[in-house]
């Protein structure tokens, strides 16, 4: 009888362990910052629970683009995932308001607006099925192109990439007059390669991790916006933890944000001097035509209002941005 309890106790300790198998997929490529943390992170998650919790990465996008990403967690064959902005707002549209065009000027402004807005932020994907981990980033991000880009009218007639199916970008080059070329994410690669498209936008540290660098010339040195991101779990999984382990995981995840965003943020400067010594142009716009496309994106951040986010979120960003700036 003794021996039976004890093979079944066994039996249980063994189960426990599996299910805390955490399956997380992540973009970025093998190498990059982003993927270095997250191994570190598991790391630090099994040695502080003992080894009941550990991840399962799926690096590089071998699990698909975002969107696979969500049907894989909405039917259990992934747990949890580190996901870019245009990911998120499948999910919870309202944190779009985050990438608005030429909203911030500073990650100061940032990390300010997103603390303010973080209860609102993980209530809203709480009702949606997840849980918000922490926050990610990929920077503030530039237009890399084959031809100098220093205003709005440079813009128009460039074969520029659009994110397929991102509803703030369409605003976006709409109002700016672009003409979009929408392709998926894993194909702006090949579409440079081929001349398909001549003009891209991202962080540099984006730029440098997918290689689209080397096929460009010229950097617009215009914060056009910042590309949030964050890591997310099935709340269904979430609830399958122990609430020891539930504590364990959020405090891990919370540290490994804080480092990840710090650590991109590094990055991305030194990414900018590589690209110089690379020998990509950097083109500068004057203040005249940064307050014309300011005053344009404006117009986006309004238009988005009841479509994204309710005008009630942005006000409140917009007033806690004032309240920043006029410290």
């Amino acid at each position: 009888m003794k021996k039976s309890i004890f093979i079944l106790f066994a039996l249980l300790a063994s189960f426990t362990a599996v299910a805390a198998d955490i399956k997380v997929a992540i973009i970025s490529p093998e190498g990059s910052t982003w993927t270095k943390l997250v191994r570190e992170w598991d790391k630090t998650l099994q040695a502080k629970s003992g080894g009941r919790l550990k991840l399962t990465i799926y690096a590089g996008g071998v699990a698909g683009d975002e969107k696979d990403v969500i049907r894989k967690m909405q039917i259990g064959q992934l747990h949890a995932a580190g996901f870019t902005g245009v990911g998120l707002g499948a999910i919870y549209p309202a944190v779009r308001l985050f990438e608005l065009p030429l909203f911030f000027k500073s990650y100061d402004e940032v990390d300010y607006v997103t603390g303010k807005l973080q209860k609102q932020m993980e209530g809203g994907f709480a009702q949606k099925g997840y849980v918000l981990l922490g926050w990610a980033e990929a920077g503030f991000v530039n237009i890399f192109s084959n031809t100098p880009i220093r205003s709005q009218r440079e813009m128009q007639g460039v074969k520029m990439w659009a994110w397929e199916g991102d509803p703030l970008v369409k605003a976006m080059f709409d109002a700016f007059k672009i003409v979009p070329v929408p392709l998926s994410l894993v194909d702006v690669l090949t579409a440079l390669q081929t001349n398909m498209i001549s003009a891209v936008y991202a962080p540099p540290l984006g730029a440098i991790a997918m290689q689209w660098h080397a096929k460009t010339k010229y950097v617009t040195d215009l914060n056009l916006a910042d590309s949030t991101g964050a890591l997310l779990m099935s709340k269904r999984e979430f609830d399958k933890l122990g609430p020891e382990d539930q504590k364990i995981l959020k405090d891990t995840a919370r540290d490994f944000s804080k480092k990840l965003v710090a650590a991109t943020r590094v990055d991305n400067t030194k990414s900018v001097e590589a690209l110089k010594k690379q020998g990509l142009q950097f083109v500068k716009v004057d203040q005249k035509e940064e307050e014309n496309l300011r005053t344009i994106s404006s117009g986006v951040w309004d238009a988005l209002a009841g479509k994204l986010y309710s005008p009630e979120l942005l006000a409140e960003a917009k007033k806690y941005l004032a309240e920043y700036r006029a410290k």
